[in-house]
């Protein structure tokens, strides 16, 4: 009679494969390759780029106003003439404010994926992002977007 082998403990994490035998999935690039980024990182630095360029012409005048970026605009049925739109689609919103108590300073808000949808590469969307921002600025500041840019 042979006596029964003692068992080995199975460290399960190294006998057991992922569902389909294809191993670990994770990022295809490394995350410091410029081809790791998002787009919505790419378009926030969009922003960013052209905010910076009129803050340091326009220091005084743009203190304080936020600049914000969301992915689509709410749903309205009807928007309001703060609204910078293409044919139907809002493309950002100028929210100029509310002195008093709350001191709510002027917002502006830019629409990500109608902007992106409108640009055939990233450098018409880096110029259309420009003239919806020099746009809404030029509103909110009240004088003429030529002379912002």
């Amino acid at each position: 009679m042979t006596s029964p082998q003692p068992r080995r403990p199975v460290n399960r994490r190294q006998t057991r494969r992922d569902r389909h035998g294809r191993g670990l999935r994770g990022r295809l690039v490394p995350a410091t390759v410029p081809m790791a980024r998002t787009k919505a990182e790419v378009f926030d630095d969009l922003v960013l780029d052209t905010v910076e360029a009129l803050e340091r012409r326009f220091a005084k005048e743009l203190a304080g106003v936020e600049f914000a970026v969301e992915d689509v605009p709410p749903e309205l049925n009807v928007y309001d003439s703060d609204v910078l739109e293409d044919g139907e689609v809002p493309l950002a919103r100028l929210l100029p404010g509310q002195p008093g108590r709350n001191e709510l300073p002027p917002r502006i808000v830019l629409y990500r994926r109608p902007l992106e949808f409108r640009a055939m590469d990233r450098d018409d969307l880096a110029d259309l992002v420009h003239d919806v921002i020099v746009e809404q600025v030029a509103n909110l500041l009240g004088i003429d977007p030529d002379e912002l840019a």
